[in-house]
């Protein structure tokens, strides 16, 4: 007998339906088609298993499955599920009905139980668009696959209880949830506050405006200036993630098996902090079975390197393309995927290989040959693509004891939400634009074009501190956003004046200056 069950594989955010084709004929052999990998194929032992304690026996025959499309590589074992469907409806243990109703997908433990498994999200979007009647999925994924509305969700708990509801023998309402009621319940759960950080106003400053437009951002301080500190706190100043920006960062964190049991939408901006030692394929994505890297899960979010110097330079130097381009695509011998990365590049050192460059407080002990050394571990072109690079010096003690707490992260976030909506409604005509931060040159030009003062300083700043190109587009861009805090429809001198002010690595005598 020939019997059909549906599930899906996941090849970076791209969903595929796959038929699980089952033949029983007489024999004993079993027969696996359909390229998959070897946790497809240890599938026979956990489904053996599986029925044998559901009451059911592996049927003693010649059985052949076949993966559909058979030239799309299956990985995972999310097809347990399906393939014991599938298995016990071709032996007449189940009725075969309502098989073409239904995505099934799930992995099987050797007791019958489901367990987890990765990217449920979208795969419950890809049921929706074929019209499947419902998805059946395991109770731990249940909430994940819930927000995808008019559709019905099954969460179950075991094999038994899936073969009870294909035979009607039982009946399981769909699970049901109030998506917007629970994302905009979560928006707003954080324990950390700007209020926590204790003077360090012009680098609160700083991260105000980098919020505001979107712009990547480097720290240069000592250690325990607090640069960590203010950096975990920079997404409660980013505008509220909106429902479809919600739902994309969910998908790349279910397909990398990053969401929690109880999780159904992200309802916070994503805050990634990779260590210096992460290798190149753990930043970018890919790997043997591709999966998204740091950068594609800080989309839409905040990736914050610590310490930048210490990473591998040339896994920084990976950074460059994904920063401009706000999407990584993965060429590799046997597949080829697109991961978006739209995400603010948020990056902190030390002035010194010991770290007390400039520092009032404690002496240097390092030479201008060994400093230098040191900032040449990051490149110009990497530089170049970080807006905003301001320097930070340890909180006097005064400021520490004052019982005054700073200004709350709700303030500064209301004024970063103004300054974007006029940014919104700037680019509202142009499709992919949506901050300062993505402006194009011709953009440039059109909406942050200085004054003849501004274009006397920005001269000046430029032969002085020796700027690029691409650093003169970057000051403009950071003065449009100034301009936009303040509310002013044109770039005034002052602002690109404190633009020009957040290019402290730009000036080639770093080592010399003793600042």
């Amino acid at each position: 007998m020939l019997v059909k069950t549906y599930c899906a594989a996941v090849n970076g955010l791209e969903v595929t339906t796959v038929t699980i084709e089952v033949s029983l004929n007489r024999g004993v052999m079993y027969h696996l088609t359909g390229l998959g990998d070897e946790a497809v194929r240890e599938s026979k032992d956990r489904i053996s298993a599986a029925l044998q304690y559901s009451g059911y026996r592996f049927p003693i025959a010649d059985i052949t499955v076949n993966m559909a499309p058979a030239d799309l590589r299956k990985e995972g074992s999310s097809f347990d599920l399906p393939l014991a469907i599938g298995i016990l409806a071709a032996n007449k243990n189940i009725p075969d009905t309502h098989l073409n109703e239904y995505m099934i997908i799930g992995e099987l433990s050797l007791d019958g139980t489901l367990q987890q498994v990765k990217g449920i999200l979208p795969v419950a979007i890809r049921a929706r668009a074929e019209h499947f009647k419902g998805l059946i999925v395991p109770e731990a994924n249940v909430r994940e696959a819930a927000v995808v509305d008019k559709l019905r969700v099954y969460g179950m708990k075991n094999l038994f209880e899936v073969i009870q509801f294909l035979c009607d023998k039982q009946l399981f309402r769909p699970t049901v949830i109030d998506t917007r009621k629970e994302f905009y319940k979560h928006q707003t759960n954080t324990d950390l506050d700007y209020a926590d950080v204790k003077g360090q106003e012009n680098v609160k400053r700083a991260l105000e405006v980098a919020a505001a437009g979107g712009h990547n951002m480097i720290m240069i301080g000592p250690p325990g200036s607090g640069k960590s500190m203010m950096a975990k706190r920079l997404p409660t100043i980013l505008p509220p993630l909106t429902l479809a920006e919600s739902l994309e960062t969910t998908q790349i964190h279910s397909i990398a098996g990053k969401l929690s049991r109880n999780t159904s939408l992200i309802a916070q901006r994503p805050f990634r902090a990779p260590h210096h030692t992460i290798s190149e394929v753990a930043l970018v994505g890919g790997g043997s079975t591709p999966m998204p890297g740091e950068i594609s899960l800080a989309h839409n979010g905040v990736l914050f390197c610590d310490e930048l110097p210490e990473f591998n330079k040339h896994t920084l130097e990976v950074l460059r393309q994904p920063l401009e381009d706000r999407k990584i695509t993965i060429s590799r011998a046997k597949y080829t995927i697109e991961y978006p990365c739209s995400f603010m590049f948020v990056a902190s050192m030390n002035p010194c290989p010991c770290g007390y460059y400039g520092d009032p407080t404690h002496h240097c002990v390092c030479t201008p040959g060994q400093i230098q050394h040191y900032m040449n571990k990051i490149s110009c072109p990497l530089l170049d693509r970080i807006d905003i690079q301001t320097n930070i010096l340890p909180v006097p003690f005064d400021e520490i004891s004052m019982a005054k707490p700073g200004e709350a992260s709700a303030a500064i976030r209301q004024r970063v939400i103004a300054a974007r909506a006029i940014q919104t409604e700037r680019f509202k005509d142009i499709p992919g634009i949506h901050c300062n931060a993505q402006m194009t040159e011709r953009m440039i030009h059109e909406y942050a074009e200085p004054t003849s003062e501004g274009i006397n300083i920005l001269k000046l700043a430029m032969e002085r501190l020796s700027l690029s190109a691409r650093a003169y587009s970057r000051i403009l861009k950071v003065s449009r956003t100034i301009a936009d805090l303040a509310g002013c429809t044109a770039v005034q001198p002052e602002h690109i004046t404190e633009a020009i002010s957040y290019r402290e690595l730009d000036r080639r005598d770093w080592a010399e200056r003793g600042i």
